[in-house]
């Protein structure tokens, strides 16, 4: 199965793009690999599969004998595939773990790993369905407290001190997360270990570690949050759609998501140290009181092997990737996608990665 479709105007738009001639000059066709052949696998995070969908679209129309195929079934189910071997590449929304790397990867020469790509950038969104609201300014004390459970009604003199403008009701919170093992549940997470770990008293993780309403998938808690009432929810914020999207307290100011403020707080956050040669892992500074940063950011990999089994499928990864980490297809995610373009510094350190694969 294929990822979902683009939204209809956002499709044909991309189908009209790599299809004219003169499009071809705007992304940059010219420097598009044109002598793919194959078939590739990958699976993984849902926060990926616009930008997943876009980069296929295009390489596919530059590489007629090349098939990708991507399938969105969470970040946890992607990794498990890579490892097990049933897929050539994995997107996710959290790098390999330290026990991950040290088990055998399915598809990769044995005493090989695999490495992380940080090829998509985006702001998570804390999403809000709340009768007679449509700003909502919170911080991450107040978020975690909401989530956890422990505050209940939406004029909690917690919010309301947040919200003085607001006329919030005197409704019950439903707070929605993802049922499935999630990269977006683990940065969510984390941005609450790190911002307020004291009100949220848990490890970042990719599964859910309370209680509460839950939903599978970005686009089962945007539904969910969407057709309920009072409600709140995340989700990668390409998907938040006509929702109301909260403002987060960054230092002496709330911060708006933009795709701008999610690749500041990237630009200042370091590798994770201990990493392998081209196992590019960030450690995100959800803390920073940097002016204009948005903690709240998502960076999604793609992970690949270092050496693969396959020598054929090894080119053939390599190719699409150094596609996707170009100044044009970056550019692609970030049109179709709503995603930030990574630096140009990341990019060169990723690129020097990716052509390393054997």
């Amino acid at each position: 199965m294929l990822a979902p479709r683009l939204a209809l105007g956002a499709f044909a738009a991309l189908v009209a793009l790599v299809a004219s001639g003169c499009a071809a000059n705007e992304i940059g066709r010219e420097v598009l690999p044109g002598s793919l052949i194959g078939t590739l696998d990958g699976a993984g995070s849902s926060a990926q599969s616009a930008a997943q969908e876009a980069w296929i679209a295009t390489i596919q129309n530059a590489n007629g004998g090349l098939t990708i195929n991507y399938e969105p079934s969470g970040s946890g189910a992607g990794r498990e595939a890579f490892l097990a071997g049933g897929v050539d590449f994995a997107g996710s929304d959290s790098a390999l773990s330290t026990d991950e790397l040290a088990g055998d990867f399915g598809s990769c020469v044995e005493g090989t790993t695999g490495i992380d790509l940080p090829l998509y950038i985006s702001p998570l969104a804390i999403i809000f369905n709340i009768d007679g609201v449509n700003r909502l300014q919170l911080d991450a004390e107040t978020t975690a407290l909401i989530f956890r459970g422990d505050i209940t009604r939406w004029n909690d003199p917690a919010i309301e001190a947040l919200n003085p403008d607001a006329r919030l009701p005197a409704a019950t919170i439903t707070a929605v997360h993802r049922s499935d093992a999630s990269g977006t549940t683990k940065n969510f997470t984390d941005y609450l270990a790190q911002a307020a770990p004291l009100a949220w008293g848990a490890d970042a993780a990719d599964s859910w570690p309370f209680g509460g309403e839950s939903a599978q998938g970005n686009s089962g808690v945007v539904n969910a949050v969407t057709n309920g009432l009072n409600t709140i929810g995340y989700a990668d914020a390409s998907r938040a759609g006509d929702l109301g999207i909260a403002a987060l307290k960054v230092g002496d100011e709330f911060v708006d998501f933009t795709p701008e403020a999610a690749a500041a707080v990237v630009a200042v956050s370091p590798l994770e140290e201990g990493r392998a040669d081209g196992d590019l892992a960030l450690d995100i500074d959800r803390t920073t009181t940097e002016p204009g940063t948005y903690p709240l950011v998502l960076v999604s990999y793609v992970i690949a092997c270092q050496q693969y089994r396959d020598p054929d499928i090894a080119a053939l990864v390599r190719g699409y990737l150094e596609f996707v980490a170009s100044d044009e297809g970056q550019a692609v995610s970030a049109e179709f996608a709503g995603s930030a373009p990574i630096s140009d510094d990341l990019a060169e350190r990723v690129l020097a990665a990716i052509a390393s694969i054997r």
